[in-house]
């Protein structure tokens, strides 16, 4: 991290990953980047996710995306 960047560590409580709203992102990343693939290296990998991201800030809106992330947070 360079020094302009703003962060802060959180810390949860055990078994209560739920609190934390960036769990739903990973969930939707999960769905369309890791579930049912079989990526032949990590390179590979890490290409798909870029490509995610990259698609994910032109696609705030998607209704798919918008229904897994809501279905995350409310679990």
């Amino acid at each position: 991290m360079g020094g302009g960047d703003n962060v802060e560590i959180a810390y949860t409580p055990t078994n209560s990953s739920y609190l934390n709203r960036i769990e739903a992102q990973f969930t939707a990343l999960r769905e369309f980047t890791l579930n049912g693939t079989d990526h032949a290296s990590h390179r590979e990998q890490g290409s798909m996710i870029r490509r995610y991201i990259a698609w994910r800030i032109r696609n705030v809106d998607n209704p798919r995306l918008r229904r897994i992330v809501k279905r995350a947070n409310v679990a």
